[in-house]
């Protein structure tokens, strides 16, 4: 998703090239993926001569806030306090981070 949102669309062998480190999945892994992801109508694909050209139909932040509400129903029971809590106790957060939090729970 995060080549196609900086593309904005993008062939399978494009996203291959596109993803960070080495090894890189392989191009029918990714072409799966996307499949995936289409079905899932995360993206959308036009056809260009015979090659699929995949452009996101969600924007990031409706993304993240659809894998968030899968992750709070899946692993912490629908609790965001629950969550939060248990990246608060299992991750080093650095002063300013945890400043950052502090404000926008103050703004809540």
């Amino acid at each position: 998703m995060h080549v196609l949102w900086e593309r904005g669309a993008a062939t399978v062998a494009e996203v291959v090239r596109g993803l960070p480190g080495r090894p890189r999945p392989s191009y029918t892994s990714v072409q799966t993926l996307l499949r995936i992801l289409e079905t899932k109508g995360f993206v959308a694909h036009d056809k260009s001569g015979r090659r699929f050209v995949y452009r996101p139909v969600v924007e990031r932040a409706e993304a993240r806030r659809h894998a968030l509400r899968h992750l709070l129903s899946r692993l912490f029971d629908n609790s965001p306090s629950l969550l939060i809590l248990n990246v608060l106790e299992d991750e080093q957060i650095d002063a300013a981070e945890l400043a950052r939090l502090r404000t926008v729970i103050d703004q809540a």
